[in-house]
């Protein structure tokens, strides 16, 4: 069995260190915004080289509470990508605002900063870019139109961590940016996790008073709040791992460069690397019209694998009939065709090998 992710693999190299941590914080039963959560922030902020960073309870409420920190709520309009996961569309429904759709670059699959411009209203007020499967989204471009037409940029790094533009980390370009650490990440907990940058003194303020029900002080409440706070267990392993995240980020780029190599000869489309920024493989995605007969054969030959995203946002139920005029032919295109391989650190080149000769076995049969 080749799993999508071997976190096995990965717990084994750092079990002493998280182990022994756990048994501390079960020690001293500091189990609430402890030190580990609060270091945890302080390194994240500075490899990130950001001035805040916030611990949350997960990616999605990461974006939620960022949206609502950037002053984002009833029917104003965030343009976003639906070539996504749901939360990104979800923590714009939260605050009462309406996700406008655009279409995405067909090689990197990001939103397409030229279909931008075209959707901007009086009502828009944010734009959410995602940094989709590990690649950048083109930041100088969207840093340009949001600058143009004075709109919060909120980016969407649950899928980044460790994905840099010009020396410069996804998330620290915009107002604000959000991570997820659910555990199959590059920076993966073991449970949900997720974190806010910002450089803004104002919008971290209103982070850590929103994460915590409202509440500055204790027992006094300003705002209405959540419950949303990392947890201190969660925070001892993602120290553990954040130690290791450029070995971790460099391993998924070797096997994504050997898939490509070996792969260069099919009829798929693998990965397109613009080369605008450094794409971190949080997946490996790739395009075929015979992917139902690809994944049978890997599932045959017991090969995780998996499709990122098989119905656009725009389309899914819960949006199609306020979106039924809405054509994304890119974004319709490639869901029909993508599918995921796996991808990790720990996953071996004898592996690598195996995987794309049952898909040679299909594509050449």
């Amino acid at each position: 069995m080749i799993p999508m992710v071997n976190l096995k693999a990965q717990y084994a190299e750092i079990k002493e260190e998280v182990e022994r941590g756990l048994a501390e914080t079960i020690e001293n039963c500091s189990f609430i915004l402890g030190p580990n959560v609060q270091a945890f922030e302080k390194e994240t902020a500075a490899y990130l080289g950001v001035k805040h960073a916030i611990g949350v309870a997960s990616g999605t409420d990461a974006l939620h509470l960022a949206l609502i920190a950037e002053g984002i709520g009833a029917g104003d309009e965030v343009i976003t990508t639906a070539f996504t996961f749901i939360a990104t569309a979800e923590a714009i429904a939260y605050v009462g605002a309406i996700p406008v759709f655009v279409d995405i670059d067909p090689r990197t699959y990001n939103i397409a900063p030229e279909a931008i411009e075209a959707v901007i209203t009086p009502k828009t007020k944010a734009i959410m870019p995602v940094h989709l499967f590990g690649q950048p989204a083109d930041m100088a471009e969207i840093v340009e139109i949001c600058q143009k037409h004075n709109l919060k940029l909120i980016e969407d790094c649950c899928q980044s961590f460790g994905a840099s533009i010009k020396g410069q980390q996804t998330g620290a370009i915009g107002d604000a940016g959000a991570y997820s650490f659910f555990p199959s990440k590059n920076l993966g907990a073991f449970g949900d996790g997720g974190l806010v940058v910002t450089n803004s003194d104002d919008t971290a303020a209103k982070i850590k008073q929103l994460r915590n029900h409202g509440s500055d002080i204790r027992y006094y409440h300003d705002v209405i709040g959540y419950n949303s706070r990392l947890d201190e267990m969660q925070a001892v392993i993602l120290r553990a791992k954040l130690k290791r995240i450029d070995q971790y980020n460099q391993g998924r780029r070797h096997v994504a460069h050997l898939y490509a190599e070996l792969m260069a000869d099919l009829p798929v489309i693998t990965p397109y690397e613009d080369k605008l920024g450094e794409h971190v493989y949080h997946q490996y995605v790739v395009l075929s019209d015979r992917r139902d007969e690809i994944l049978k054969a890997l599932q045959d030959n017991q090969i995780g694998c998996a499709i990122y995203y098989p119905v656009p946002l725009h389309q899914q139920n819960v949006f199609k009939e306020a979106y039924a005029n809405v054509s994304l032919p890119v974004t319709e295109s490639v869901a029909k065709t993508c599918f995921a391989l796996p991808i990790c650190p720990f996953l071996s080149d004898e592996d690598i090998h195996k995987i794309v000769s049952v898909i040679r076995g299909v594509l050449t049969a």
